[in-house]
């Protein structure tokens, strides 16, 4: 035995993924402005090398980030989208859809650190801009696109209060709240 340890292979893509995910559960925890190549390398529990070899600057990283929530958004907005239309009340169906998202507030905290990032960096803003018309594309076939947009403007005020309050969603406020944009 030469004494030498086995060489691992290396996955560069498993360690771009690696990456963004860790640097958005950081961002989740921290912030944007607390976030740091250091910390997502720990988070990912790969080498700081790595982290600014894929991506060399902070930017880089936040937006890998936001790219793979924006695909993780993607698959959610599907489902959302077949839901909504097998339902009898979409009031009612989007109110619980926006309940089961409010489920896990670390992810819609990643999600929406990563828009404030989107307005501060314009490099970022095309992912947000993707991101925020993923939501009223899926409601434009059921009310028409203004309304569509109003309903999601309203969607991410509910959010945000319960997010920044710690509150549960007001579930019937806003049930009505989407009848009365609706009608």
């Amino acid at each position: 035995m030469t004494g030498r340890r086995p060489q691992r292979t290396r996955d560069p893509e498993a360690r771009r993924a690696a990456l963004a995910v860790a640097a958005m559960e950081v961002i989740a925890e921290n912030g944007v402005g607390r976030t740091t190549h250091r910390a997502v390398a720990a988070r990912a529990g790969l080498p700081l090398g790595a982290t600014t070899y894929y991506f060399p600057t902070l930017d880089d990283l936040i937006a890998a980030g936001l790219r793979h929530a924006l695909d993780a958004l993607q698959a959610d907005s599907q489902a959302w989208d077949e839901r909504l239309r097998a339902a009898p009340d979409m009031a009612e169906a989007l109110t619980q859809l926006v309940q089961e998202y409010l489920a896990d507030r670390s992810q819609v905290r990643i999600e929406y650190e990563l828009f404030v990032a989107a307005a501060r960096d314009a490099a970022l803003r095309p992912l947000a801009e993707a991101w925020l018309n993923d939501t009223p594309n899926t409601l434009v076939a059921t009310v028409g696109p203004e309304v569509a947009r109003d309903i999601c403007a309203l969607l991410d005020g509910f959010i945000l209060q319960a997010l920044v309050s710690g509150t549960e969603l007001n579930a019937p406020r806003l049930t009505s709240a989407i009848r009365k944009l609706s009608s």
